[in-house]
């Protein structure tokens, strides 16, 4: 659904990429030391875009924390973190 990422599903995203539960995702942490390949990036990446976001590869790339990764998406995405943020 468009506009309709929190951050708990975010955070759900990653730990799912990451093999982890959603509370152990350490926003702080940047998505290479963590242990994402650009495969997983990509699919987090489409899977974000299908929820509206207005984000490429090389935004990602650019950003070194997963919360610079979420203030992105929620900067992209209309309505993006209103639930949980």
């Amino acid at each position: 659904m468009p506009g309709h990422l929190t951050l708990d599903g975010f955070r759900a995203d990653l730990a799912e990429c990451l093999f982890l539960e959603p509370g152990e995702v350490d926003l702080e942490q940047g998505p290479l030391d963590a242990g994402l390949d650009s495969l997983r990036i990509v699919t987090l990446l489409e899977r974000w875009r299908a929820a509206g976001a207005d984000v490429t590869f090389v935004d990602l790339a650019e950003r070194t924390s997963f919360a610079q990764w979420w203030q992105l998406l929620t900067a992209r995405i209309p309505g993006a973190g209103r639930a949980d943020a």
